[in-house]
């Protein structure tokens, strides 16, 4: 097996007990609040399989609810996060689920606010506080929440992808993994792109004013 790190090794800085159980969930909740892109108002979140039935005493309650108010693993106020989390105005629900999951470290988590706005974001965690996301709003996905990335909501139009990847290549931005999700064929899709480096906001801009695109968000690498 390659490690891209010594952190691939030895795990991530954290605030323990457990790599998966709480570095996961906190990384699954980090990457929830940027998809979102600002700090959500109310949260419910679906746990499935061990994260169900050891969320409180390994402390993922409090790591997944860290990371939706923009902790690092390392933060120590991951500890006191739902004091915090009542500070700013999060209200949250914590629901343990008996169905069947892919996998047994699974997070469901559902965010809104005020203004009516909502997103729907499903995370597992797979080891040594590495995470993957594989669903965002329906749209099946497969990306690792450790690279920055770019989430392209668009039409599903020929010419679209080829349009983003040249925009990116003008800005000499490496892509590191790609894919392309629909719900049905001609409706809605979703490009989930994996890139080397952090992108400035002006990039996004430009790939939100090309043809076919009605969304950009990113997911920073810090």
């Amino acid at each position: 097996m390659k490690f891209s790190s010594v952190f691939d090794i030895i795990g991530p800085v954290m605030i323990g007990p457990s790599s998966s159980h709480t570095a996961g969930a906190a990384r699954i909740g980090r990457v929830a609040r940027d998809l979102f892109g600002k700090q959500p108002t109310w949260a419910k979140i679906h746990l499935y399989g061990s994260f169900a039935e050891t969320y409180k005493g390994h402390g993922t309650d409090v790591a997944i609810i860290g990371g939706l108010l923009d902790y690092e693993t390392y933060d120590e106020r991951i500890k006191t996060s739902f004091d915090e989390a009542e500070k700013v105005g999060l209200t949250f629900e914590f629901i343990p689920e008996t169905g069947a999951s892919e996998h047994p470290n699974t997070a469901r988590i559902i965010l809104g606010d005020e203004e009516g706005n909502e997103m729907s974001m499903c995370g597992i965690s797979i080891g040594g506080g590495a995470i993957e996301i594989t669903e965002l709003n329906g749209f099946r996905l497969r990306m690792s929440g450790g690279m920055p990335a770019i989430l392209v909501v668009h039409n599903d139009r020929a010419g679209v992808v080829a349009h983003v990847a040249v925009c990116l290549a003008s800005h000499q931005i490496n892509i590191g993994h790609m894919e392309v999700s629909r719900k049905e064929r001609g409706t809605m899709a979703l490009m989930v792109i994996e890139v080397d480096q952090n992108l400035h906001e002006d990039i996004l801009n430009e790939l939100e004013r090309l043809p076919n695109i009605t969304q950009v968000s990113r997911i920073k690498n810090s």
